[in-house]
């Protein structure tokens, strides 16, 4: 059984932030459970661009209001509490933020959490393991 807070993540290396966002990351893949699950807030004003490769993310609003849009396909979804989105075809997009965005997603494969988003926004593809 894990059972861990956001309280005991924060300022340690599962407490990651970029420009504009910042990713709680409260399960890894060195937990072994075949997914990562995050916490992550996008500040208001932020125009974020990504496009998960290797990974398929579901994510779920629970705060905030903005925009998620298919690059691919010019298609717009609005975001708002309650609202969830899964990027099961690697979709690139961008998430603009109107009022701070707290969502919770999950990775598939799980993410490490050392990861950093590349130029495309991607993150790189998972190292088998050991």
């Amino acid at each position: 059984m894990i059972v861990r807070t956001t309280e005991e993540i924060t300022g340690t290396d599962r407490d990651v932030s970029g420009t504009n966002w910042r990713s709680k990351r409260i399960i890894l893949a060195g937990d072994g459970v075949g997914f990562s699950f995050h916490e992550t807030t996008i500040e208001t004003g932020a125009v974020c661009e990504f496009h998960y490769r290797h990974h398929v993310e579901a994510v779920w609003v629970v705060e905030g209001r903005g925009t998620l849009t298919n690059r691919e396909t010019g298609e717009r979804h609005p975001l708002s509490a309650g609202t969830m989105y899964l990027l099961d075809g690697h979709e690139r997009h961008t998430v603009t933020c109107d009022e701070q965005l707290r969502m919770f997603c999950v990775f598939n494969p799980p993410v490490t959490g050392q990861e950093v988003h590349d130029e495309t926004g991607a993150y790189p593809p998972p190292r088998p393991a050991a």
